[in-house]
């Protein structure tokens, strides 16, 4: 009964002495920090965070306005503490880390190119040049190879010269993809399509790769006369899209695409568009295109850059473009051609077969397509053989077919 109790008198002696080393190094960190925020100018648990709102962003220029280049970031560089506006959240908060660093990081806009393509925009025969820019991922070599085998093929198509580019950064889990470097040099060596930026490739960072983009086309195609920008799981009817645009005015403002209003921000933190209050407040976003593909005049292109420079930086591209437009003044145009929430089967249409060639024939851009499905629709559409009904104008929107009413003998299908 002694040594019991002897035992658990030693035991109790060390479990109360590592708990006061823990109290103490804790303590330590608390002062540490403490002494940080004091060096920084800033008292109390929490510096100020910049909200934003649709107002907000036609009206007060980013703090890193005018940067232009100057201070080159590099990969996984955050910004130092006190060097920014908006930097430290409050010790109890309840974001995610993926937050956390984008607002440390998000005032660290311009990062080095790793691969450049300067003569892309070169002029042939005089055409009017529509360069087709398709964000991409390291690892999707399949995406991209089945675009560059249907619909985004380089060369002549109704009097249009189309370019063809993928938007790339850095992988995130660079481990998984040890040879990565070498194998997208060598492809960018092969098709001469690739731009490579030396920034993380993640959902927050596709707005690095929104104002990167414009900047190069900028600076290295300023001679596009129309863009259509887009990801790598789209269907695209370059057909349609060059008919839409015959006859535009590329020195004029043009943007169209499934144009989306009075959209509000999603508060559900499993959400991966989850946006926090203090990041946004309780306003609408902007009018903003879903980013599945939309098209752009070069004269547009070019004051959404300047208007980029002058816009703080937001994790959702979509929207982000969408604040450059609202500071323009910029109104975009929607069209029903563009699906970049995929093909539903409406209620009125229970038997509409949805993957009909006929009926893609009628689109501009369909999103969420697997490969085998863009390799399918594209070499059904494109089969000699194929009949339809007389093809719809692509200036006017797709409007469903109203519903027949039932006649005797077997069902008929709905045409579309």
């Amino acid at each position: 009964m002694r040594l019991r109790r002897k035992g658990d008198l030693i035991c109790t002696v060390l479990l109360l002495s590592a708990l006061c080393i823990l109290l103490y190094f804790q303590m330590q960190s608390v002062s540490q920090w403490a002494d940080e925020q004091k060096g920084d100018g800033v008292s109390g648990t929490e510096r100020p965070i910049t909200v934003q709102t649709a107002e907000a962003v036609s009206q007060t220029p980013s703090p890193s306005a005018g940067s232009s280049g100057e201070n080159i970031c590099r990969l996984g560089q955050g910004v130092e503490r006190g060097s920014v506006q908006a930097a430290t959240l409050p010790t109890a908060d309840p974001l995610p880390w993926s937050y956390r660093q984008y607002l440390w990081q998000k005032d660290c806009r311009e990062f080095s190119q790793i691969i450049n393509q300067v003569d892309k925009c070169r002029k042939v025969n005089g055409e009017p040049l529509l360069l087709v820019s398709i964000k991409s991922k390291v690892e999707e070599f399949e995406r991209r190879e089945v675009a560059r085998n249907t619909w985004a093929r380089e060369g002549r198509v109704h009097g249009l010269h189309v370019r063809r580019l993928f938007l790339l950064a850095t992988p995130a889990n660079q481990s998984a993809l040890a040879s990565w470097r070498r194998l997208v040099q060598h492809e960018s060596q092969v098709y001469r399509d690739i731009l490579l930026w030396d920034f993380q490739d993640t959902f927050f960072n596709l707005t690095l790769k929104e104002i990167h983009f414009l900047k190069w086309l900028d600076q290295f195609c300023p001679a596009a006369e129309f863009v259509f920008k887009g990801d790598d799981d789209v269907f695209v009817n370059m057909e349609n899209i060059a008919d839409f645009l015959m006859g535009a005015n590329p020195k004029a403002d043009l943007f169209v695409g499934h144009i989306i209003s009075q959209a509000l921000p999603i508060r559900s933190n499993r959400s991966k568009y989850y946006i926090p209050e203090m990041m946004y407040g309780s306003g609408v976003y902007p009018v903003y295109a879903g980013g599945g593909g939309f098209i752009m005049s070069g004269y547009t292109a070019r004051r959404l850059y300047g208007a980029s420079k002058e816009v703080d930086l937001f994790p959702i591209d979509d929207v982000f473009l969408g604040m450059c437009l609202l500071r323009l003044g910029l109104t975009p145009q929607t069209h029903k051609g563009f699906r970049t929430f995929g093909i539903v089967r409406p209620s009125a249409a229970p038997h509409l077969q949805t993957f009909d060639p006929c009926f893609y024939r009628e689109l501009m851009v369909v999103h969420s397509l697997k490969v085998p499905e863009v390799w399918l629709m594209w070499s059904l559409l494109h089969d000699p053989g194929l009949t339809c009904a007389r093809k719809m104008s692509a200036r006017r929107p797709f409007r469903w077919k109203a519903k027949k009413k039932a006649t005797p003998g077997p069902a008929r299908k709905a045409k579309h």
